[in-house]
């Protein structure tokens, strides 16, 4: 006859199965991502990545096995908190440029897999790590695309400036000119900047507020300013606004 330290043995021992499979399912799919990782030189690699994905599937497994479903809830609501601190710690900031955005967003998902491998659901997890891998492969052809595409004034919000180059003594009168410019082809201005003093020649830059500008338009605008015998030459340039 079964006694109940049997069954508790039985049933330990079902659960620590359970429990070596959530591991060893967040382990396998947390490798396969970090490889992908270390092959492109990121900050966050392979050791990172599995480590995240054992971490998230160890708290998700010890909330289903102590809470249940609620249990488990609750836990991985916290492990999205913490992932994002720990997104945050790889994200640099270079001058204008922002880095590590993707592999932030890649140990986010490296923390999403691990939990849904902890919560019982290998065959998710595995489907999750597909998407995650496709995006960061499959998609970068088209990423590399699109990157080379030239702005399109007519299509994307954008930062605008329109570039005047004049005499130091004729700066308040060119700034002037420049405002009842634009202002004519009803482009607000949201600053004047001066990017370039020398003793020979000022260079002013009125920013436009973000916006969807035509370049017929802007030419015109740098036509009429170079018209002004106060003005040596004149231009406008654009870039994406974050």
């Amino acid at each position: 006859m079964p006694t109940l330290a049997g069954h508790w043995a039985d049933f330990a021992a079902t659960t620590f199965a359970r429990s070596l499979l959530a591991l060893a399912t967040a382990f396998v799919l947390g490798t396969l991502i970090g490889f992908e990782r270390q092959w492109r030189q990121r900050t966050a690699g392979l050791r990172t990545n599995v480590l995240v994905a054992v971490g998230a599937a160890a708290f998700a497994d010890l909330g289903l096995r102590l809470g249940g479903t609620d249990g488990a809830t609750r836990i991985i609501a916290n492990v999205v908190t913490g992932i994002g601190f720990l997104g945050a710690g790889v994200i640099l900031k270079d001058g204008t440029n922002i880095r590590g955005l993707n592999t932030a967003a890649t140990l986010w998902c490296s923390a999403a897999v691990g939990a849904v491998a902890g919560s019982g659901l290998p065959e998710e997890a595995a489907a999750l790590t597909v998407f995650v891998l496709a995006g960061n492969t499959l998609l970068r052809p088209l990423v590399n695309w699109v990157s080379r595409l030239p702005i399109g004034t007519g299509m994307t919000e954008a930062q605008y400036r329109v570039h005047a180059l004049c005499s130091p003594g004729s700066v308040p009168d060119v700034r002037d000119l420049m405002e009842t410019e634009l202002t004519r082809a009803h482009y607000p201005i949201r600053e004047m900047e001066t990017l370039n003093e020398s003793d020979g020649q000022v260079e002013l830059a009125a920013v436009l507020l973000p916006t969807s500008a035509g370049a017929d338009e802007l030419d015109s605008v740098v036509v009429a300013l170079e018209r002004s015998p106060l003005v040596h030459s004149a231009t406008w340039s654009v870039q994406t606004t974050a």
